[in-house]
């Protein structure tokens, strides 16, 4: 009789990524959500009491009152017709021009990265990386078997310069066949990439001919400085840049996680072939999910509501800004968003953030060490602080106190 998972695992001949999976490290530390008294820094989420309840529960009303056979039968993979044209009315804002059928409604963005991998990525094929970089897309390219090469970051974002000279030097044979990229308020780090490194990024992608990922989760969330362009908006201007960009764009930071609404915008060959493992995927998202989706768009509410969530986000960010700066100056040193929901920090004196966050714990206060978020090569004394989902301003200032403590019981 088997008596663990471990035995039990013995008994299938699993495929070779699954042999010896790696769960989400973030998601190791959810457990400790439920201790009473726990503040957060850790999890991506959005704020909670920041949802539009009222608005989304009268989309959805709306929604089931004006078809509901709409809502409950099989919708088509693409997505409806009707979500699609808000979607494009959302992208013209963002000034990207497009027309639905360049566009896939999918269930959540994490799902357009999964089919984009699956019509693109062999094991064994080289795939460029930013790093640090958001930790879901480094576990959904390893386990499709890719050779992960990780790009130089800095506090504004790819290196662009240093990845010209990446490319140069690498071997013909091994032509990277993706680059992934959060270029506006990265996570983990927060960055936002200028305008003229993602136009340089635009045609690398032209010149070595690899597709690049633009994944833009955060866009909406911007609490200071101008607003820049997505890449595949610039991407238009730049002659053969535009089939070389796929976009993904996604509600769950601006409306609800739980609709779990996202969208892809790429090329008529690329979308073609991601419709294909999306109907051997899921068959279609959610289509009462996507009927609230659109009727909220339609309402107009999400313009209403995106400027009450990032003055929330500003006032906590400039909560823990402050913190930090009254009670760890001499500890912790970290970098300046514009925007998103996150702070990337880095110890001070050769600490070890896995070890501080043992001690963190026992003060009711989590966080994710910056390891998580590299291929190789981890900075272990980076740590990623999420702002957004802590209840205000009070709560993130008993948060880095605690911090303080945890920094001082070494």
């Amino acid at each position: 009789m088997t008596t663990n998972a471990t035995a039990a695992s013995d008994l299938y001949d699993f495929t070779e990524p699954f042999k010896a999976p790696q769960g989400s490290a973030i998601r190791e530390l959810f457990k400790y959500l439920a201790r009473p008294g726990m503040i957060s820094f850790a999890g991506g989420y959005p704020s909670k009491d920041l949802f539009d309840r009222a608005g989304i529960r009268r989309a959805m009303e709306e929604a089931y009152r004006a078809d509901p056979i709409a809502c409950l039968q099989y919708g088509d993979t693409a997505g409806a017709p009707a979500l699609r044209r808000a979607i494009v009315r959302l992208m013209n804002d963002r000034s990207v021009a497009r027309e639905i059928d360049d566009l896939i409604v999918t269930t959540g963005s994490q799902q357009g990265l999964d089919l984009l991998i699956k019509i693109l990525v062999a094991p064994g094929d080289a795939v460029l990386i930013e790093e640090p970089a958001y930790p879901a897309a480094i576990q959904a390219l390893r386990l499709a078997g890719a050779k992960l090469i990780p790009v130089r970051t800095d506090t504004q974002g790819i290196d662009v310069d240093a990845l010209t000279e990446q490319l140069e030097a690498l071997d013909p044979a091994v032509r990277p066949k993706l680059l992934y990229t959060v270029p506006t308020f990265a996570n983990p780090t927060g960055t936002t990439l200028p305008v003229e490194r993602r136009e340089a990024l635009a045609r690398l992608a032209m010149r070595f001919r690899f597709v690049l990922i633009e994944d833009d989760p955060y866009g909406e969330l911007r609490f200071t400085g101008d607003p820049v362009k997505p890449i595949i908006a610039l991407a238009d201007a730049i002659p053969g840049a535009r089939d070389w960009v796929v976009y993904f764009g996604s509600l769950s930071k601006i409306v609800a996680p739980g609709l779990r609404i996202g969208w892809s915008i790429a090329s008529p060959a690329i979308t073609r072939r991601m419709l294909v493992a999306k109907q051997t995927s899921d068959l279609c998202t959610s289509p009462l999910a996507q009927e609230t989706a659109r009727f909220y768009l339609e309402s107009g509410r999400l313009a209403e509501h995106v400027p009450v969530i990032v003055q929330a986000y500003k006032k906590r960010y400039e909560a823990l800004s402050s913190a930090l700066r009254q009670f760890v100056p001499d500890d912790i040193e970290y970098v300046v968003p514009q925007g998103g929901m996150f702070v990337w920090a880095r110890l001070k004196g050769d600490r070890l953030a896995a070890d501080v966050l043992k001690r963190a714990i026992e003060q009711n206060v989590i966080y994710v060490p910056g390891p998580a978020f590299y291929v190789h090569n981890a900075d272990e004394s980076s740590m990623r602080l999420s702002f957004a989902a802590a209840p205000g301003e009070a709560e993130v200032f008993e948060g880095v106190r605690r911090l303080k403590l945890a920094l001082a019981s070494r």
